[in-house]
């Protein structure tokens, strides 16, 4: 490391004499101050001159770009390659990397050389001699207008700037027609109310209104050119009987000067969407195909550029114009919208709406190809776009056919699925189930029973035999028979009313 070659816009050479004061990154500044420090830093090398401002021109773009010039290139062989032990100071890290690849020279790129470019350019007339201050200042100028031009310059052909304006307009246009409509609507609506219900297209009830002007002229007006045979006897019919007020001659002159506003907008509305057609095949060509004009230049002025919509994900394309519910649905922890400006899509709004989500992402995920192909690719062709396109169809139209095919085979037939036949076995209820004691049979109790207990059960029989006649004898004593409670009460209720003495019903005779 004895010495560092610095280029400077690529014509100027600077070696640096002391090394270790380029060390110190944050007091560096300090050693440009006045022009004699900086000489003692670094001196003048190599010094070489544009031929015009088209070759001063061409070198700037190509150090914008982080290319190597033809210039350049000359130049580096001619001087640093006799140095080639020596490190090159670069401040573009990309140029850097690509005088490395292509002349196998060492370059640096640091915080340190980004210092030192500074304090160059700050002392830039004192380390060149021979260059007066204006003569300097008026040929920075010069290339820093032909830069400029350079970066604005477009092609007619990739414009997307246009299309955002284009769709921008059409949108202001729609709001501005669906206005004046509305208010010239309501406005001869006073006059002749039923009109509006005849005519329901606005552009003709405009044209209408602005032939005739007062109802009473519709009588005798021909509006064959504008309306059918039958919708212009309605209307003939309905100005004779209407219902609607008188107005004067001053105010039917500015009813059909709306008018005229109407059909001059819609007119100029109808112009420039053919124009913004024929933008977008020109520019995206395979977008259009996917989606349809509107929805590719709604999304395109949504991103910004056409470069900047290739940058996006096929989630985000998805979700572009939904930000606010998307946040909002985050934020609440709710489900997150499935769609946003590709919604108008027209593939979307053939579907049914339980499968406007699985359409919209798969739409998505196929205009995101088309938009890339569209922005970084060379061909200009719809080719892709319509192959895109029938894949997305195609599985719209399995879906709404409900289809089930194979995964093997010819994948053509439908799946054929078995009938369901029950096999099950018809059981009957078993109720011995039900008890818990244990089933004995009789002769085996008239066995197991002991004498002694056939003893007792034979005196229980004769005992109740005794009762039943009343010869009961217990201890030497006779057993009354037990009466029952109901017996009783009949029999007291007999000695306490004699029956004599009950009531008799009355007779009734009846004649």
């Amino acid at each position: 490391k004895s010495e560092l070659n610095i280029v400077v816009c690529c014509v100027i050479f600077l070696q640096v004499l002391n090394e270790k004061k380029l060390q110190e990154v944050d007091s560096l500044w300090k050693e440009f101050e006045t022009p004699e420090k900086a000489n003692k830093i670094v001196k003048l090398k190599h010094f070489e001159k544009f031929q015009d401002t088209t070759e001063a021109l061409a070198a700037s773009t190509a150090l914008v770009e982080g290319k190597l010039s033809k210039n350049l290139k000359k130049i580096l062989k001619k001087i640093v390659a006799k140095d080639a032990h020596e490190q090159l100071a670069v401040a573009d890290a990309k140029l850097g990397g690509v005088i490395k690849e292509k002349l196998n020279l060492s370059c640096i790129h640091s915080p340190m050389v980004t210092e030192l470019m500074r304090g160059i350019r700050s002392q830039i007339e004192g380390l060149i001699t021979g260059l007066p201050s204006r003569e300097m200042a008026a040929m920075c100028l010069g290339l820093a207008h032909s830069l400029s031009r350079y970066k604005l310059k477009f092609s007619p052909d990739k414009v997307d700037t246009m299309i955002i304006q284009a769709i921008s307009l059409l949108d202001d246009l729609d709001k501005e027609l669906n206005n004046y409509i509305m208010r010239c609507r309501e406005w001869y609506g006073w006059h002749f109310p039923e009109l509006g219900k005849i005519i329901t297209d606005n552009l003709t009830y405009c044209k209408c209104v602005r032939k005739v002007g007062d109802r009473s002229n519709f009588a005798s007006s021909d509006v064959s050119d504008i309306l059918p045979e039958e919708i212009e006897e309605d209307v003939k019919a309905a100005a004779e009987i209407s219902m609607g007020t008188e107005v004067s001659e001053e105010d039917i002159n500015n009813i059909i000067h709306l008018c005229d506003q109407v059909i001059e907008i819609s007119e100029y509305r109808t112009q420039l969407y053919d124009y913004l057609k024929n933008r977008m095949m020109a520019i995206a060509p395979n977008l259009t195909v996917m989606v349809g004009e509107l929805v590719g230049a709604r999304l395109i002025a949504h991103a910004g550029s056409l470069l900047n919509l290739a940058k996006h994900p096929a989630s985000t394309v998805q979700l572009l114009g939904a930000e606010k519910a998307l946040f909002r649905a985050l934020k609440t922890k709710r489900d997150t919208p499935k769609f946003g400006l590709i919604y108008h899509a027209s593939l979307v709004g053939q579907s049914n709406t339980k499968n406007k989500g699985k359409i919209s992402r798969m739409l998505a995920a196929k205009t995101a190809l088309t938009i890339r192909y569209d922005a970084l690719g060379e061909n200009t062709s719809a080719e892709m776009g319509a192959e895109n396109r029938l894949k997305v169809e195609t599985r719209l139209r399995l879906l709404e056919e409900r289809g089930i095919r194979r995964i093997s085979g010819t994948g053509k037939a439908l799946a054929k699925t078995d009938k369901y036949q029950n096999k099950s076995e018809v059981k009957v209820f078993d109720p011995s189930g039900d008890s818990t004691l244990p089933v004995v049979s009789k002769k085996r109790k008239i066995q197991e029973v002991d004498e002694p207990d056939t003893e007792v059960a034979v005196k229980a029989k004769k005992f109740k035999a005794e009762m039943k006649e009343g010869t009961a004898v217990e201890d030497g004593e006779p057993v009354k028979k037990k009466k029952k409670k109901k017996d009783k009460e009949r029999q007291a209720a007999e000695e306490e009313v004699p029956s004599e003495e009950l009531p008799t019903s009355p007779i009734i005779e009846v004649r």
